[in-house]
């Protein structure tokens, strides 16, 4: 295993995010405040525990005090014209390319991303969903008027729903955050979103450049808590009118379970188990090069990595050999060196987490690479080697839990019936791949494996115009795309009497002459 070099020791300072946010970590009504729970939270580089930021975490009060804010700022957001909206939006995206560099490495320094995936992914594709939003904010129709109904006409307004709030988890914090509040204030609603406490700043630097780019004060609050303490708060608000979660499953699970009691609208994307489905008839070489990056994505802390490949026989020897052989060549290190391919994980308890399940994995299957952490240089950072597993049965806890770490676990199926069949044997469904250079084989898996998103000979890329959600487990509603932006709003039915005196004869049927 490759290690590009040592950490440097002045990588805090190359985002100084203390400097930054000294005045707090909640972004409230246009200004940053201190948070009101009495605690505190140390946001560190996972890839060295180094501390960058100590803040106040956000309690009830804060919650309140930015649904007010947002609930104040409402009328005035949702009675802007759409072109007015959409010329806001430009401007936030203007804004964000200026400020591309501080964003890409405050996600690197928070996350242990490696600089250049959030320089040339994370960073650019939030400006162009961005962009997307601004021009999508044009097209809040609703339909074509129709008689449907004898003197009457009909049709359909869609409008804005209220308060947002939503929950954005820490794996990809700056595009889960833009996922979140950019079609909802397309639409005309205004928002709190409550971002993970380990990874707060760039969600903080995302509403400070919507304010310097115009967006009312109000619009986009920002709280940052705990989940129990500032998450369930801002999910049972009364005054907040749809909830938008990513996160777990489990988790999910009590979002929707408060957000019943107060009847909220539920947007939730949970998590995922990809198969990876290589047949018989595959280009190798570009499955072997797709499975580990697609694997290997974000040190896989990405609900949709690939993380059960299910390869045709005559092809399960060579492709295992091969996999074991590239992730080898995976170089380690640190997250701001240009020739790191693959950062740290969150934590180091999140890495310990990761650690057990293929340490308990031991006992009935075979660890062909990786297993354990760096020694070294890395070893004060929560790096996990790259890791790749078979022999396991398919109902063993390792392919059927989702993991969220650089783990690919490989196993051999015989027919085609038997390959769809074990891709689609768990809870979740959020996305796939099928590799297979015969037309009629592909076309057959992208219909009968059922996940959100299947892909063919390629796994992981996704663009702003398509829709991103799940099936089963993996939760329901979609991000990016117009489908989002339909997600936010509500459908009203107005109706028209067309004749010029009041009509009396539908009255008179229902309550008779008085």
């Amino acid at each position: 295993m490759q290690n590009p070099g040592s950490t440097t020791p002045d990588r805090v300072g190359r985002f100084p995010a203390q400097a930054r946010f000294a005045d707090g970590a909640q972004y409230i009504a246009g200004r940053l405040r201190k948070g009101t729970s009495g605690r505190t939270h140390a946001v560190t580089d996972p890839a060295t525990g180094e501390e960058v930021l100590t803040y106040e975490l956000a309690g009830p009060d804060d919650v309140d005090a930015a649904v007010a804010a947002a609930r104040a700022a409402f009328p005035a957001w949702a009675g802007a014209t759409p072109g007015e909206r959409s010329d806001a939006l430009h401007r936030f995206a203007a804004v964000l390319a200026d400020r591309a560099e501080d964003f890409a490495r405050a996600e690197s320094l928070q996350c242990g991303k490696p600089l250049k995936l959030t320089r040339e992914f994370d960073v650019p594709g939030t400006i162009d969903n961005t962009a997307f939003f601004a021009g999508a904010a044009r097209h809040l129709q609703g339909q074509s008027a129709g008689e449907y109904s004898g003197d009457h006409t009909s049709y359909v307004r869609r409008e804005p729903l209220g308060v947002v709030g939503s929950i954005a988890p820490w794996n990809y914090p700056l595009q889960m955050a833009a996922w979140k509040i950019l079609p909802a204030i397309a639409a005309g609603n205004t928002i709190v979103l409550k971002p993970a406490e380990l990874t707060p700043l760039t969600s903080l630097l995302l509403a400070q450049a919507a304010t310097e780019a115009g967006i009312p004060d109000g619009v986009i609050n920002i709280v940052t808590g705990t989940g129990r303490e500032a998450g369930e708060h801002l999910v049972g608000h009364p005054d907040v009118v749809m909830t938008s979660f990513t996160g777990s499953t489990a988790v999910g699970r009590r979002v929707a379970e408060i957000a019943t009691a107060t009847v909220k609208r539920l947007h939730l994307e949970l998590g995922g188990k990809a198969p990876f489905v290589v047949f018989d008839d595959a280009d190798l070489d570009a499955a072997v090069q797709g499975a580990v990056a697609g694997s290997l994505i974000n040190t896989g802390q990405d609900c949709t990595a690939a993380t059960r490949a299910y390869v045709q026989r005559p092809l399960y020897e060579a492709f295992v050999e091969r996999t074991a052989a590239l992730m080898e060549t995976v170089r380690l290190g640190d997250p701001f060196a240009p020739g790191t391919d693959l950062g740290p994980l969150i934590s180091h308890v999140h890495r310990d987490r990761v650690a057990a399940v293929v340490d308990r994995a031991r006992a009935y299957a075979r660890v062909v690479t990786g297993g354990e952490a760096p020694q070294g240089d890395l070893e004060n950072g929560a790096y996990y080697l790259p890791t790749l597993v078979t022999g396991a049965a398919q109902d063993s806890e390792i392919v059927q839990s989702e993991i969220f770490g650089p783990v690919l676990v490989v196993l051999p199926f015989d027919s085609d019936d038997e390959g769809i069949a074990l891709a689609n044997d768990t809870p979740y469904g959020l996305a796939a791949s099928a590799w297979s250079r015969d037309v009629y084989r592909a076309n057959r898996a992208t219909r009968e494996i059922k996940a959100g998103c299947v892909w063919v000979n390629d796994h992981i890329p996704i663009i702003s115009e398509m829709p991103h959600g799940g099936y089963k487990a993996s939760g329901f509603g979609k991000d990016m795309s117009a489908y989002s932006f339909e997600e936010y709003t509500q459908i009203k039915h107005v109706m028209f009497d067309n004749t010029a005196v009041v009509r009396k004869e539908w009255h008179r049927t229902v309550f008779g002459d008085r």
